[in-house]
């Protein structure tokens, strides 16, 4: 009846938790939601700067003006690009199912960090790739694993990685473009986190450093400002954006012209970088609430590094562990959490779990912690 690739087609445990973690009472680390309290809402002085024809049907690669914007705040990470380059796409996980739908089929080898993305996953199954993983140490994907690799596609998350909160360091980032350039693979690097950065900027984006390999990459507004407003970007090698834009288009013409209206405004006057800067020093709090939670309460049962950005935390408990039966017993007791498993691009056994801080209140991440503490071995 339905198409075969129907078959690979399968639910994210994370929207599946969260809809279990809905009722009254449940505490939940388990989506990587932004906190609600500090959620960019349009004031009436911008609705009423918007453009009168932004009800009209717009351009498929979106508004002229938010991608130059775009592109001049990529230009002064290290990329070299033009407003042409940008993509203007429905949140980052439509970025996604367009470069999926451009680069993967049936057999087709992505190489992926493990554990990452589980959305990203997802798609990438759906269209029936074959994961291929490498060496990886606490700093990321190690370089000569990645110039011995056979893959179409490569996608990385290195800055405050979802799920374990890794940033790559400079010379990493540097050292993994070079393996790039000798290879074929086309390099998606996803960097929905960057802004998040709560020691000094992060270090610059992998594809700045390419001088061979053909890259995409990509960026959101949904952690800066509101994942309401379905608004993310990409940037694409030239020889790739007019493939790009095609897709696009066939997949619902162009993005939602009043979230571009908003967010141009947003960049245009700075008030993004305002908001961002407003909104860290929560973030931090939440992370350090969180770490003395953990140092408290589970110091004994886990190991896990201190996230320098972003919204996870990445625990390894240290006795072995059913973490999807734990799962059910915290949801049961009242708790949200992921198991770790569920990142693997290929499935083995792994104690770990991803915990989110920016959601909750400080008193529920305390309370949250001491929870999981009592059920952990």
């Amino acid at each position: 009846m339905f198409a075969e690739r129907i078959d690979r087609l399968t639910s994210s445990l994370v929207r599946d938790i969260l809809a279990a973690a809905s009722r009254p009472g449940v505490i939940s680390f388990a989506g990587g939601l932004p906190a609600s309290e500090v959620l960019f809402r349009a004031s009436p002085q911008v609705l009423g700067q918007l453009p009168d024809d932004i009800w009209q049907y717009g351009q498929t690669e979106g508004e002229p003006a938010l991608r130059e914007q775009v592109a001049i705040r990529a230009r002064a990470l290290g990329i070299a690009c033009k407003a042409e380059q940008v993509l203007i796409v429905n949140g980052s996980q439509q970025g996604i199912d367009l470069v999926s739908k451009l680069m993967v089929e049936e057999g087709t080898r992505v190489l992926t960090e493990s554990p990452t993305y589980l959305a990203a996953l997802q798609v990438f199954r759906l269209m029936g790739a074959h994961f291929v993983t490498a060496a990886q140490d606490e700093e990321g994907l190690l370089p000569q694993a990645v110039a011995g690799a056979d893959a179409r596609l490569a996608y990385l998350v290195p800055t405050f990685q979802n799920p374990t909160g890794l940033c790559y360091s400079q010379a990493r980032r540097k050292a993994l473009a070079g393996a790039f350039d000798t290879q074929s693979m086309v390099v998606f690097e996803d960097d929905p986190y960057r802004d998040l950065s709560f020691d000094g900027p992060a270090p610059a984006p992998i594809v700045s450093h390419l001088k061979q390999a053909r890259w995409i990459y990509q960026g959101s507004f949904s952690k800066t400002l509101a994942p309401g407003l379905r608004l993310g970007y990409l940037i694409v090698h030239p020889d790739l954006i007019q493939a790009m834009t095609r897709l696009k288009q066939a997949a619902d013409l162009h993005s939602n012209r009043l979230s571009q209206a908003i967010v141009t405004q947003l960049l245009q006057d700075g008030s993004l970088d305002q908001h961002v800067a407003n909104i860290l020093p929560l973030y931090r709090e939440k992370r350090d609430v969180m770490q003395a939670a953990l140092l408290q309460h589970l110091g004994d049962k886990a190991s896990w590094a201190l996230p320098s950005g972003g919204l996870f935390f990445w625990l390894t408990l240290k006795n072995e562990q059913d973490v999807m039966q734990l799962m059910q017993e915290a949801l049961t007791a009242g708790l949200a959490i992921m198991p770790g498993s569920a990142f693997d691009p290929v499935p083995h056994p792994s104690s770990t779990i991803r915990l989110n801080f920016s959601h909750s209140s400080f008193e529920q991440i305390q309370q949250g912690i001491a929870l999981l503490g009592s059920l952990i071995k």
